[in-house]
């Protein structure tokens, strides 16, 4: 069945998914690979924020207690924090400031999370945690002045709903933490943007009312709620790696509409709510994350999730990430956009596709998106559907549209595609035999295989629209680019010309002149 695409406008696109991306841990930030591929990526699409752990974890340096003359001190140190803000503003993103973890001077207890062992036990003096954070946010107010910095989301803690994160998941001890923070944050500026909890997909349904609740009972300030979001399931363990279940793709969406429920009725109903991470598997190590399968799986979560979120961030933008350790090979499923040494995975085509899109929304449906620009260029996003019961997938899908194109006899066509055989950069890595340690050589075959595939053509245009049908291939993801032709070919070009040829009033070709 053709579906007819109206004329006008039925709304405009939000780009919720450009607000924010996930990092690895903030010192990452220092590396040149880290920072080579943050700079592809934003050159390529472009977000406004980015967040990660580990800001106030040892690694970073900003707590620094000492003894002078029998007395204990703390000296507040900005030398990476200054490195690392330095480079994101370079670049064209901002931070989505996240507090945590526990500085080893400052921890109550040893409890320790992932390879690099962030502390999460509470501060054993609220006084000096509020001192740190109010003189970390003072100091970014006063290097990248107060107008820049009110535009800088700060987030308290991450995911303190699970015992890894937060010592005992201890709700009463977190909230005195969000508590105490976002106090010390409004006394730098009463405008500066504090929120929270930055809950996990498995926290219960009482834990966001609770923390409403208190919120509201103590007039703690509060400017914006979070939360994550995640669709697998229990982990198959592997040597280096981890295979998962997955839920359906519109779990996703139903994670990002669960604050707003409930919240419904609280004082914090009406709040903007940024989910701060989200993925399918929540393992920085399983290889679905660098599938085709990937990326047609979240396309229609990109197209629709700002409908129900302020922000989404895909964690994470690139593969420099250590939580479970330093990565054995290239692919290793990481939840990175980007590989080390920027190879590009399926996911990151997805998002440089919905960077191209318009934002006048013309349809929707559940394999397509389409838009057009302030110039009349029609974009169309389309997807193959995926089956995550591991059941064999259509091997063909077919997405027939007409399109409105009224004022131009022909449209010029640019189709860009991600497939199971296309732009595919782990199927190709695994041709190669999955090297490890790629070779120069190798890393430029493997940056030339994960390049989408480009073809293009003339299409009529008949009463103002053009019919376009998309054969979409296993997993595919594809962005159809349709710009209307203002034709200036001269009268007297012919491509019969081209080998020295004169065609004759016939359109018979002959010899050129002598």
């Amino acid at each position: 069945m053709r579906i007819t695409v109206a004329d006008d406008p039925c709304g405009r696109l939000s780009d919720a998914w450009r607000f924010a991306v996930g990092t690895g841990r903030f010192d990452l930030a220092l590396r040149r690979d880290y920072q080579d591929s943050l700079a592809l990526l934003q050159r390529e699409i472009g977000f406004r924020h980015i967040r990660g752990h580990g800001l106030f974890s040892d690694g970073v340096g900003v707590h620094r207690p000492y003894e002078y003359r029998g007395e204990r001190h703390v000296r507040h140190a900005f030398t990476y924090l200054d490195q690392v803000v330095d480079a994101y503003l370079e670049l064209g993103v901002r931070p989505f400031v996240e507090l945590g973890f526990m500085p080893s001077g400052l921890a109550s207890g040893e409890q320790t999370v992932f390879w690099w062992r962030g502390n999460v036990t509470p501060p054993r003096s609220h006084t000096e945690w509020a001192a740190l954070v109010r003189a970390t946010v003072g100091h970014l107010v006063d290097r990248y002045g107060l107008a820049e910095v009110r535009g800088w989301p700060i987030e308290v803690w991450n995911e303190p709903d699970l015992t890894d994160f937060w010592q005992g998941a201890d709700a009463d001890a977190y909230h005195r933490l969000y508590e105490v923070s976002a106090h010390a944050v409004k006394e730098v500026d009463a405008e500066l943007q504090v929120g929270g909890p930055a809950l996990s997909p498995g926290a219960g349904d009482d834990w966001l009312p609770r923390f409403a609740e208190y919120v509201t009972g103590r007039s703690v300030p509060i400017d914006f709620v979070s939360r994550h979001a995640y669709t697998s399931g229990p982990a198959q363990h592997v040597p280096f790696g981890v295979h998962q279940t997955l839920a359906p793709a519109d779990r996703l969406l139903e994670q990002f509409a669960s604050p707003r429920r409930q919240l419904a009725g609280t004082p914090l109903a009406e709040l903007p709510v940024h989910i701060t991470e989200f993925n399918s598997s929540y393992r920085p190590d399983n290889p679905i994350h660098d599938t085709a399968f990937h990326a047609a799986y979240l396309a229609p979560v990109l197209a629709t999730g700002g409908d129900l979120v302020d922000s989404f961030a895909y964690w994470t933008f690139s593969d420099v990430f250590e939580e479970q350790g330093i990565p054995s090979t290239l692919l290793h499923g990481g939840f990175g956009l980007l590989t080390h040494r920027q190879l590009k995975k399926p996911a990151y085509h997805l998002y440089a596709f919905l960077s191209r899109l318009g934002d006048q929304v013309l349809a929707r449906g559940p394999d397509h998106l389409v838009t057009r620009d302030d110039t009349g260029r029609i974009s169309v996003l389309a997807w193959a559907p995926v089956d995550v019961t591991g059941a064999d997938p259509v091997d063909r899908h077919t997405v027939r549209l007409s399109l409105p194109v009224p004022v131009a006899r022909t449209a010029f066509l640019l189709r860009t595609s991600v497939s199971e055989e296309v732009g595919n950069v782990r199927r190709a890595w695994c041709e190669l035999g999955r090297p490890a340690s790629p070779t120069p050589r190798q890393l430029d075959l493997l940056r030339e295989a994960a390049e989408p595939a480009r073809r293009h053509r003339s299409l009529p245009v008949h009463g103002g629209r053009v019919d376009l049908d998309l054969h979409l291939s296993r997993h595919e993801v594809t962005l159809a680019e349709l710009t209307p032709v203002t034709d200036e070919t001269p009268p007297w070009s012919d491509e019969r010309r081209l080998l020295g040829l004169d065609p004759d009033p016939d359109g018979h070709i002959g010899a050129g002149a002598p």
